[in-house]
């Protein structure tokens, strides 16, 4: 079977996050905290593996699937406040916090590119302000949905020292709005720094056949 080049690119990106996961579940720093982490980014590759052949995406949809997914495997491996780079950035520049997670929700906004590829792909939506508007409407509502999801984590039974690590606070009452700020700010910038670039890997995908028609 010859493989396209496009392929390639998508098995190569497959081969690093396996090798990544394989790595973040060794020895991690605390293993319930990690099965809290990573289990969404698991729960979309294997949505998306499952699915490849059958809805084939875009380079760029699949890059970033992967850049989330290492993203929040070592985030799982050591918890978001002792990723050890940020823990050195936080005492060379004598920050408060260690702002590893920060980082990681300024680049979740990535994953608006990927709900604006759903959107044009799979609903009547075209390119223009609405479908800027609603693919950030619904990026930003995801991070509040996980938001939410740790607030709710803190009302378990038993909740303790593994639901601080899930929550990673580091004491800022205002970590949420922090977050989901951040979260919108990567979205918007996402958007008009590569919504060009998108546009042409969905006319490629078109060429090759590989985009449904709308109903």
């Amino acid at each position: 079977m010859v493989l396209d080049k496009g392929t390639k690119v998508n098995y190569f990106l497959l081969i690093v996050v396996t090798i990544v996961f394989i790595w973040s579940v060794y020895k991690p720093a605390k293993f319930l905290t990690w099965v809290t982490e990573v289990s969404p980014a698991v729960v979309v590759l294997i949505i998306v593996i499952a699915t490849y052949n059958k809805f084939r995406l875009t380079s760029l949809f699949y890059f970033i699937i992967t850049i989330l997914s290492i993203l929040t495997f070592i985030g799982g491996h050591y918890t978001y406040e002792e990723v050890p780079l940020f823990n050195w950035i936080k005492d060379e520049f004598h920050l408060n916090r260690n702002h590893y997670d920060r980082f990681g929700h300024f680049l979740k906004g990535l994953g608006v590119l990927v709900v604006r590829e759903l959107l044009i792909r799979q609903t009547p939506l075209t390119k223009g302000p609405w479908l800027f508007g609603i693919a950030t409407s619904i990026m930003l509502a995801i991070a509040a949905l996980f938001e939410i999801i740790e607030w709710l984590s803190t009302k378990l039974p038993n909740a303790g020292e593994g639901t601080k690590d899930f929550l990673g606070m580091q004491g800022d009452v205002w970590d949420a709005q922090w977050d989901m700020s951040l979260a919108l700010i990567g979205s918007i910038l996402s958007l008009l720094i590569f919504s060009k670039l998108h546009n042409k890997l969905l006319k490629k995908l078109n060429r090759l056949g590989t985009v449904p028609k709308k109903s």
